[in-house]
């Protein structure tokens, strides 16, 4: 089944009366993502920059509007306007990927969140995070939204092969034994590594490319069974079916399958 990736999902919805804020956007994919980037900031650096502790739950806003509500509520301007730190959302990359792709949607344009891990964050590691894709002409092009144009990132307006891996793509490289699964994780959260990691952003990339861009931390089916290494090679099969329909923009399908789809009370 065709995916439209023009159009909005559950979580990349504009409302009708944020649309006034967007209408001063670049047309262009990069000038919107990089429009997006002076909008949100990580948990760890929110209190140093002035943003009161209340304000840290704005990390849990799972939908597009809200953020644009979370972004105005605090700074009316419209969203081409830079924010300074301490009047910007706090969020992880997941919300920079989730806002760029709910307005590349608006404006027509085929674009999808993507969860997996960078390679350039930590040399030798591979770390937790969230990008974007748009399409452009017969390929996607991957864009890193939070750290666009910086210089630790390669290509961060085309990211080369294998500078940022989705969920699948890890899979597939730790399924053929060339790489610890132990080098996947969340970058300074000490229990958050392993193999568990992968398939949990696994999961995560494939309701996202179905077009539920869930939290970082949202857990549903076996997922807590995988974290805990209480699931076998029954699940792992699995996993490999589902990397293997990501990598063939083929998700739909295996999406529906018991406990890989994203249940309602998360949705909502």
């Amino acid at each position: 089944m065709d995916i439209d990736y023009a159009s909005p999902g559950v979580f990349t919805t504009v409302s009708p009366e944020q649309v006034p804020l967007t209408l001063d956007l670049p047309d262009d994919p990069v000038g919107i993502c990089a429009a997006v980037q002076p909008l949100f900031i990580q948990p760890a650096d929110a209190p140093a920059a002035g943003v009161p502790e209340e304000r840290l739950v704005e990390r849990d806003i799972r939908a597009a509007s809200g953020l644009i509500d979370g972004l105005t509520a605090v700074d009316p301007a419209p969203l081409h306007v830079p924010r300074p730190p301490d009047r910007r959302v706090v969020g992880t990359c997941r919300h920079w990927a989730t806002l760029a792709t709910a307005l590349l949607r608006q404006r027509g344009i085929p674009a999808r969140a993507r969860c997996g891990f960078g390679t350039y964050f930590v040399a030798g590691k591979n770390v937790d995070h969230w990008v974007i894709e748009y399409r452009d002409g017969d390929r996607w092009v991957r864009v890193e939204v939070e750290h666009l144009d910086r210089p630790y990132v390669p290509s961060s307006r085309d990211l080369r092969p294998g500078a940022f891996l989705t969920g699948g793509e890890a899979w597939q490289w730790y399924r053929t034994g060339e790489v610890d699964g132990d080098l996947f994780g969340v970058h300074g959260v000490e229990h958050a590594w392993g193999v568990g990691e992968i398939r949990g952003n696994l999961i995560r990339d494939l309701a996202s490319l179905c077009k539920v861009e869930t939290l970082p931390w949202d857990e549903w089916g076996r997922m807590d069974d995988s974290y805990k290494g209480r699931t076998g090679e029954d699940f792992d099969r699995l996993m490999d079916r589902v990397a293997d329909a990501c990598a063939a923009d083929d998700p739909a399908a295996v999406y529906r399958t018991e406990d890989l789809a994203v249940p309602e009370e998360v949705m909502r």
